[in-house]
Order: structure tokens, then sequence, then C-alpha cells
């Protein structure tokens, strides 16, 4: 998995502690029952698979008097990656290649699959996936370093597939823009995926890949209310907020779509056509989804996200989601075959995935996604002050 293989391949590297931020370090609840956090998605610090020693929390009297947990802040270490074009054979996605300036994710989104991916460098999948983030300071250089090898050959890069790379932190760390300043300079195609409205501040690169035919922008959008996504995805933009980002985009004539994903089960599933039209409205002229896929940690974590906010469906939605997971083996809530583990089978899947294709149909969406042209491709390079002889 891509995820696992950037863990593996920086798990070892140097890092040091970016001093814009303190965080204290939260105990696993153990002793305690799981308790919802604001501003924050997973309501515990579940321990990784690879730990070998558990620890139990004590309560030392330091929570306030009302009960809540203590505020809960973001740690960021700079690491050095040795390599950022991670590549992929999956035939579930529509691309080969990725970056991801940065690892673990400030928006907390509980059903996020790439917490796991925290397991690999001894920190949990739960609150430390969100607030124990790593920032890949030398991306930009490293991408425009791969980018010149004579054995490359371009195809569109998608942008922040694992994590958010327009997540909070990339408002100071412009590590993001960075990497897209390159590929604008180096003509080079690419589609980005996002849940924050920041991407807005990059237009005056986009508009002019967009005029090349050499972006396109898939805007992820899970729900139209808002107290459910601050349950869901805590430090996401507003769904009213990611509706103006799809229509500042369209209107800038940046091709954007929406992403619907995931699809779960009693929680967002009955939104399905409010979104998509609301989307449309707003300028989104393709749509995909996915629905939850939960491996790993993050199985047991999204069980207690939902025991917390939705103790009453808890049971249902899961029994649901099993449903859809049914061909993975009796007891499996996850399915990672390629071929089946983005979609689900049955017959709770196929009525999901008629409901969005009626609904695309009905509203206009394009089936595919526009084409992206490699034309004019010209790898950076480097500076010198004895220019350049051809």
């Amino acid at each position: 998995m891509e995820a696992q293989a950037q863990a593996e391949s920086q798990a070892h590297h140097p890092q040091r502690v970016i001093p814009i931020v303190a965080r204290p370090e939260p105990a696993d609840g153990a002793q305690r029952p799981a308790q919802a956090r604001k501003g924050r998605g997973a309501v515990s610090n579940l321990i990784g698979r690879f730990e070998t020693l558990r620890s139990v929390a004590e309560d030392d009297g330091w929570y306030r008097e009302d009960g809540e947990p203590p505020p809960l802040h973001t740690e960021v270490r700079e690491e050095r990656a040795r390599s950022l074009i991670t590549r992929n054979t999956s035939p579930d996605v529509g691309f080969d290649r990725s970056i991801n300036p940065y690892r673990g994710c400030e928006h907390g989104c509980v059903y996020c699959y790439a917490r796991p991916n925290h397991a690999y460098v001894g920190l949990s999948p739960g609150l430390d996936f969100e607030s124990r983030l790593f920032a890949k300071v030398n991306a930009p250089q490293l991408l425009a370093r791969e980018l010149c090898s004579p054995k490359y050959v371009p195809a569109p890069m998608a942008v922040g597939v694992v994590t958010d790379a327009y997540q909070p932190i990339e408002r100071q760390l412009r590590l993001t823009r960075g990497c897209l300043e390159v590929l604008e300079r180096s003509r080079h195609p690419a589609q980005l995926i996002t849940k924050s409205s920041l991407i807005e501040r990059d237009l005056d690169l986009l508009q002019p890949m967009a005029a090349r035919a050499q972006v396109l922008v898939n805007v992820s959008l899970t729900t139209l209310d808002h107290g459910l996504a601050r349950k869901m995805e805590p430090r996401c933009a507003s769904p009213t907020r990611r509706l103006e980002t799809i229509r500042r985009l369209s209107q800038a004539g940046v091709p954007v779509g929406v992403s619907v994903s995931p699809v779960i089960p009693f929680i967002n599933e009955p939104e399905i056509e409010h979104i998509l039209a609301a989307a449309y409205e707003a300028g989104a002229r393709w749509a995909f989804h996915v629905v939850i896929r939960l491996p790993w940690e993050v199985e047991h974590l999204f069980r207690q996200w939902l025991e917390t906010h939705f103790p009453q469906r808890t049971e249902r939605v899961w029994a649901r989601i099993a449903e859809m997971r049914a061909g993975a083996g009796e007891g499996k809530i996850n399915d990672a075959r390629f071929g089946s583990r983005m979609t689900g089978e049955g017959v709770w899947a196929d009525l999901i995935h008629q409901r969005f294709a009626k609904a695309c149909e009905r509203l206009g969406y394009a089936s595919e996604y526009p084409t992206l042209s490699v034309d004019g491709f010209a790898p950076p390079r480097p500076a010198s002050a004895q220019g350049e002889l051809f």
C-alpha cells in the first residue's frame, strides 16, 4: 500500500520538531470510556498493532471540572525524505504516481484509511495521527530532482491522496504550493483532492495549468450537515465553505469534481442525492464515491466513534458495513481485495451505486474525468551560472 511504503522508507529519517506548536502527550483512556475531544475526530489514542507495551491511564485530577479532557495541541515534526514520488499499480485508482508533502492529517477525519500509517513510526493511528504530524520539508526540491531523471516519463501526478495536502499546517509551511510551483513550471499535469478552502490561495498556479489542460481538482464533500461534519471531520472546511470553493474554482476556469467519500450507511448515505445536487449547482462537473473502508486500526477507531456519537445507531451501521464486506470472509469488516475494496459487494452496495449513478445522470454529471495533457513537459533544470548550452 502507498501509505505503508512511504512510512517504511521514511521511518528512520532524522527528524526535528518544528517549534511552532506544543503538545502534551495524551494518555490512552483504557480505564476511562472513550470521550470526544473538541476539534478532534478520534476518541482515543488506540495502541498501534506493532506495539509490544501497553499503557493504562490513570485520572490524575487534571481534567477540567466539567469532565472535559485538556486541549490537545498539534505537534509538527520536520523530516527530510529520500524520495517523494510514490508509484502504485492498483486497478482501483485512476493514477499510477502520487506525492504527499505531509504524513498525518490535522483534519481528523475519523474514517481516514491512512491512519494505520502512523503505527509504522511507533505512534497511534488515533489521536496521534491528527495531532503528531510530519512535514517533508524538502518535498519541492525532491520533486524537481525526480522529474529531472532521464528515465522519467510524464503522466498525471496525484497530489494529496493519502493525507490532505492543504491541511491547516500548509498555510504556514507552504510545501504543497512549492510542489505545485515545480509542476506548473515543468508543465506537468496534476490532479488534486482536498477538503480545504486553502486551495483557493493557489489559483494563480492552477489557472495557467487549467488553460493548458494540465490540472483538475476534486473537492471531497461528505455531508451537508454542519453538525455531522464537526463530529466526522472536525478541522475541515465546513460543507458550505467547500461548496464555495467548488464555485470559485469553477468560475476561475479550473475543472472541478466532487468526491462523495466515504459513503457510510445511515450516517451520510441518506444525503447522497442532496450532496450531488448542491455540488453540481456550485460547479462540479463529475463525481465519484467510495464506500467506507476500515483497514487495521480504523475498524476499532470508527467503532469507538460510533458508540460515542451515535450509540443507538451503532449496531445498525456496523451490520450494514459488514454486509457490504461479506466477500472478505465471515466476521470481516474490511475487504482489501482489488476490485471490491472501494465499492463493496452485495445488495446494499449495489443500491448505493445505483442511486449514485442515477443521480449523476439526472443532474448531468460527466461520466469521466477530463483528459490531462502531457504536452510541453520540460524537466525543471537547476540554476547554473554557466547557463545552458542546449
